[in-house]
């Protein structure tokens, strides 16, 4: 069947957008911060188990994600707050109370605190899924003083029901439906709800965790990326989103990557970073939400 929550159609085709003033790539820095639970098997791992057999605990692999962090967010947190950008982390609420220092720190920075689940475990593998939502954006709520608007499902997984459950409780944008390189509306049976892009090609994850690319690999992606973007933004804006994961992009091996990265994005003069509450509004100030 047809893509059941977005209307097809070309890419080019879309409402014309104007660009923000201050330029036509929007960049959106996503760091996804999770909470692996030690005594629960891992979400997926670097190094296989002896014979096949899983193990709980999975002290390698725990300690893989652990590694990130205490040691490779740090580095993020300040390659990023240096330079003056802003980003957004897409944030298990489990955190809070797992990695204290962790959500005081991207708080006290400043970043925009996306639903990301309590733990990392798939909404699709999760009983109670509503609930397990709410309780996410309630803890978020709780520990920053203000309710997420926007949504990444754990591994991008949703359920029939996610968009309606999300746009039920309030959600005014999600990150899973990785369509397009603009924003666009979706259907739910409780209204419209922005589907704002993410990325899963420029995601240190799919690179470096699951295809294994050598460390310069998501630097190259990205250049070509821009290379083309460039060209495409004269005729309409482009969003280009970077998924970024502490145990991955904060190894010493690929961090002078993703410094190099950061730095060919702010030398780049179509480029302005975002948040995903500013590409939202952007989005909605020229496309309000459909009505019927």
């Amino acid at each position: 069947m047809a893509n059941p929550r977005i209307p097809y159609r070309f890419s080019n085709e879309g409402p014309q957008l104007a660009a923000p003033k201050e330029g036509a790539i929007l960049v959106h820095l996503v760091v996804n911060v999770e909470h692996w639970q030690f005594d629960a098997s891992m979400p997926r791992t670097i190094i296989t188990p002896p014979h096949g057999k899983e193990t709980v605990p999975d002290v390698p692999n725990f300690s893989w994600v652990d590694y990130g962090m205490r040691a490779g967010l740090p580095r993020i947190i300040n390659a990023i707050h240096s330079r003056g950008l802003p980003a957004s982390t897409s944030f298990n609420a489990g955190v809070i109370q797992a990695y204290p220092r962790a959500a005081e720190a991207m708080h006290q920075a400043g970043w925009e605190f996306i639903g990301h689940g309590v733990h990392q475990k798939a909404l699709n593998h999760a009983e109670g899924e509503e609930a397990l939502i709410a309780t996410s954006l309630d803890m978020i709520e709780s520990f920053t003083g203000k309710r997420p608007k926007g949504w990444l499902s754990p591994g991008l997984r949703e359920s029939l029901d996610t968009p309606d459950i999300l746009k039920k409780l309030g959600v005014e944008y999600v990150f899973d439906w990785v369509v397009d390189d603009v924003p666009h509306w979706m259907h739910t049976k409780n209204g419209p709800l922005m589907s704002l892009p993410y990325n899963l090609e420029v995601n240190d994850s799919i690179i470096y965790a699951i295809e294994k690319h050598a460390s310069d690999e998501m630097f190259q992606r990205l250049s070509n990326t821009l290379r083309l973007f460039k060209r495409e933004c004269a005729i309409q804006p482009r969003v280009l989103s970077l998924g970024l994961h502490p145990h991955l992009i904060g190894v010493p091996h690929r961090f002078e990557s993703f410094e190099r990265m950061l730095d060919l994005l702010m030398a780049t003069p179509e480029v302005c970073f975002v948040t995903g509450e500013k590409m939202a509004q952007w989005y909605s100030a020229q496309v309000p939400a459909p009505t019927h």
